[in-house]
């Protein structure tokens, strides 16, 4: 394996890309249940059978199979020069079969077509001449693309692009690009709630209607940074300002946005200093439970996953492995102060193939892993199911955290099921 040092590795890319390999641990949202968070969508797929096999699945997995359609894509279509017009007629006789048109259609195309240079536009646009009723989003499967934007960033864009312009309301604003919904004790929401204002975020809509109001919103905010071009996007196209408050662990940083955000929306910044230190007591209280148990952190756990570690790492928990393939660009700043203050900290890949082959799990004492990956690699049964952040924001989230961190140095999971259920906290057949 080539699990190193964390004083010994590159920043950003600590590791060659190659050949991939890909854990059983499923709780990561895909791009089928991101779209599926706009109340009454329906998604349909083009593309070949062997890309359509897992977004199938991960529909019949949520119990989503009556909003999800596909069209099958064969070798010789590829050459007929009809390419277009299958999708075309394809998409119309799906819908002309429906006893009901949904108010949204989420037209997904694939690698192929892309390279193949498929007209994209003149689909939309005649399938709106024939569907006028039906907001048509041009959405995207093409995991080959990932030199520019990932299929995530694409779908959280896209996830807002039915979106159209209201009158502004100065009372309303927008959480963009979450998979769950922020923590309501959060700073983030008192912040808000405590100027008067409503806060709209897709994963609270309950209709399209409710979704199509986040249009009337004065201000966007994005904390997940896979979000923040949609989100900076959808403010021009709208002409909202926007602002870019990251989902972090360091107290100056958050008391920075929240001062932004304060600024936005006209209010007295809150005095959270009581708070902060009720989540410093919580992380004491953390390293007093476990004690020099080990702490593993993966990337799919958290956007910032070496600042999480530097903040246990400052609080006395031993945290031994990051399982990650490459650093955010946001976080040079925790990289050096671990590279300096915890040289050992060993950073392990997660694609390569040699991991299939990794299993700490014989260590004594068993360590604590935060995220589901490290959970599978280091084959623990003490983990933080957590994904993306899990809606944990500022002080407060930090506080939960260590709440989650007690819990499952307390409470034995059953690994090998808890990841097994894709995309966390959606409904599973399973």
């Amino acid at each position: 394996m080539k699990e190193r040092p964390i004083g010994e590795v590159p920043f950003p890319t600590p590791f060659d890309t190659g050949l991939q390999y890909n854990p059983p641990a499923r709780g990561v949202w895909n791009i089928v249940h991101t779209g599926m968070l706009i109340p009454g969508a329906h998604q349909i797929f083009a593309c070949a059978q062997g890309c359509l096999r897992g977004v199938i699945l991960t529909a019949a997995e949520m119990n989503a199979m009556d909003r999800m359609s596909w069209i099958s894509v064969c070798e010789n279509d590829m050459f007929s020069g009809d390419l277009e017009q299958n999708i075309i007629d394809g998409t119309a006789d799906i819908l002309n079969k429906m006893d009901a048109l949904p108010p949204v259609v989420l037209l997904y195309l694939s690698c192929i077509h892309l390279f193949a240079g498929i007209d994209f536009d003149r689909i939309l646009s005649d399938l709106r001449a024939a569907f006028p009723t039906v907001d048509f989003v041009d959405c995207y499967m093409t995991p080959t693309m990932r030199t520019t934007e990932s299929p995530d960033q694409i779908m959280r864009r896209q996830l807002y692009a039915a979106l159209r312009p209201l009158p502004v309301n100065p009372r309303s604003v927008n959480i963009l690009g979450s998979d769950l919904p922020t923590s309501p004790t959060s700073e983030l929401l008192r912040i808000i709630e405590g100027a008067g204002c409503q806060v709209r975020d897709i994963t609270d809509c309950h209709t399209y209607g409710e979704y199509l109001a986040m249009g009337e919103s004065a201000l966007n905010i994005t904390c997940l940074p896979a979000a923040r071009a949609g989100g900076e996007q959808l403010s021009q196209r709208l002409d909202r300002p926007h602002l870019y408050l990251p989902l972090c662990y360091d107290a100056g940083e958050l008391l920075s946005g929240y001062q932004r955000l304060a600024d936005a929306l006209g209010t007295t910044l809150p005095d959270f200093s009581a708070l902060q230190a009720r989540a410093e007591k919580k992380l004491d209280r953390a390293r007093e439970v476990i004690g020099t148990v080990p702490v593993t952190i993966d990337y799919t756990a958290t956007p910032r996953p070496l600042g999480l570690a530097k903040l246990l790492t400052e609080h006395g928990l031993v945290v031994e492995r990051l399982y990650i393939d490459v650093f955010s660009t946001e976080e040079e700043e925790a990289f050096h102060w671990l590279q300096v203050h915890a040289p050992e900290l060993t950073i392990c890949p997660t694609l390569d193939p040699a991991m299939r082959f990794a299993n700490h799990g014989d260590r004594q004492p068993q360590s604590l892993a935060i995220g589901q990956k490290a959970a599978y690699f280091e084959d623990t049964r003490h983990f933080v199911n957590l994904v993306n952040g899990g809606g944990l924001y500022g002080f407060d989230g930090i506080g939960q955290l260590a709440d989650l961190i007690i819990d499952a140095w307390e409470h034995e999971k059953e690994t090998q099921t808890v990841i097994q259920y894709k995309g966390i906290q959606c409904e599973s057949c399973l």
